[in-house]
């Protein structure tokens, strides 16, 4: 395994970043004015199609167009992309999406919540954030919710807003009312937003102060664990930050890779953190667990060509053991079919160099085949029956 020394990592992004901006934060109670919601049925369906849409397949995907303000339905049978089912209008700048049983899709804009019914591919509501964000802009840097997930029971969805500038927050919406009822400061830049299995906690993943901020749902309260495995002394510059987060489904400890060299497995009740062996050598990103412990980690490719390997879908089994499937490209964030038989690995990556696709990745063979869709693709969700995955 190739073990960089942080010195020549920090010399390696030296050459490549100039400036990052952070988040800012914001405190929010209870006894604040709420959000109110924005109905709104802007959508685009196929020519020809008529008033109302075929009802939308189970297998299709959901897919945040980060460059076009929209929403893509794919069918992943068609490789000619989303060809039939066409988008929807949410908001600027679409970061995260998170998948409801009532077939509500909750996705995190610059400008708030968009909720989207998938029945009728229309967009019913856009939720502001109560956290001031300043203008509304587009960019990897812009303000507004990243992460995005629900509570077990669908009652809440939680967001994660970034304020260019400092610490970010945490927005808790009452998905019946459509209306934020509460704002909880969290860390830098929330990149990735994850609950307890049984919804007593919720864990914001900040990517510029390296750390995640555990929440509890029942007073409120906030711890935070740094999560640094190359230590912090890059600060806002360093590649070497934690992007997104997987809940193990055995025993609810936090994963974490970096690098392709490392997996930081966090204990959020005690905050220890105990680091594991990774082998793709590759920055990495985006990351989800199967049902059974089996991890899928995107990476997005080297940060120093002369040493790094390139971009990849790590699967690691709860043994430790794994598999890397190459990509061609970068990418960003991963979702499993119902049946964990295929990998949908997203193209729009956060940093230059994206491509207008997916990959999708036959688990069995490690077989890909590229998929045309919308304007730099971040995140994905399948819609299914049972529980849907959430990128």
């Amino acid at each position: 395994m190739n073990r960089r020394s942080l010195g020549s990592r920090l010399a390696a992004l030296a050459a490549v970043t100039a400036a990052l901006a952070g988040c800012a934060s914001d405190d929010g109670d209870d006894a604040a004015p709420p959000a109110s919601a924005a109905p709104s049925t802007a959508s685009s369906r196929p020519p020809g199609s008529g008033g109302t849409p075929a009802r939308t397949p189970d297998g299709t995907l959901l897919v945040t167009d980060f460059g076009a303000d929209t929403v893509t339905f794919v069918d992943p049978a068609a490789r000619d992309g989303a060809a039939g089912l066409g988008s929807v209008r949410v908001g600027t700048a679409p970061y995260g999406i998170a998948l409801g049983a009532d077939g509500t899709a909750w996705v995190a804009t610059a400008e708030g919540v968009a909720a989207v019914d998938t029945r009728t591919r229309e967009r019913t509501a856009l939720i502001p954030y109560r956290t001031d964000t300043g203008p509304v802009t587009t960019g990897e840097y812009r303000g507004g919710g990243i992460g995005i997930a629900l509570s077990p029971d669908g009652g809440r969805v939680y967001v994660g807003v970034n304020v260019p500038g400092g610490n970010g927050t945490l927005e808790v919406v009452d998905t019946r009312r459509r209306e934020v009822t509460r704002v909880v400061p969290v860390g830098r830049r929330p990149f990735d937003v994850d609950v307890s299995h049984d919804g007593r906690q919720v864990y914001a993943t900040n990517h510029d102060s390296f750390d995640v901020t555990v929440v509890g749902t029942g007073d409120w309260t906030t711890r935070r664990i740094e999560v640094a495995p190359y230590g912090t002394e890059g600060g806002l510059g360093s590649w070497l930050k934690p992007h997104y987060t997987a809940v193990r489904p055995s025993d609810g400890a936090l994963l974490l890779p970096f690098e392709g060299e490392r997996l930081a497995v966090v204990d959020p009740g005690t905050g220890r953190v105990r680091i594991e062996d990774m082998t793709a050598n590759t920055h990495q990103h985006g990351v989800t667990a199967g049902a059974d412990g089996t991890l899928y980690v995107v990476g997005t490719g080297p940060i120093d060509p002369s040493r790094d390997d390139g971009p990849s879908l790590t699967v690691r089994t709860p043994d430790g053991d794994e598999r890397i499937i190459p990509l061609d490209g970068p990418h960003e964030t991963v979702a499993l079919s119902a049946d964990g038989r295929t990998a949908y690995v997203t193209g729009g990556f956060t940093r230059a160099g994206s491509w207008d696709g997916l990959s999708v990745v036959d688990l069995g063979s490690g077989g890909v085949t590229r998929l045309p869709v919308g304007e730099r693709p971040l995140a994905v969700a399948v819609l299914g029956e049972g529980a849907p995955r959430r990128a």
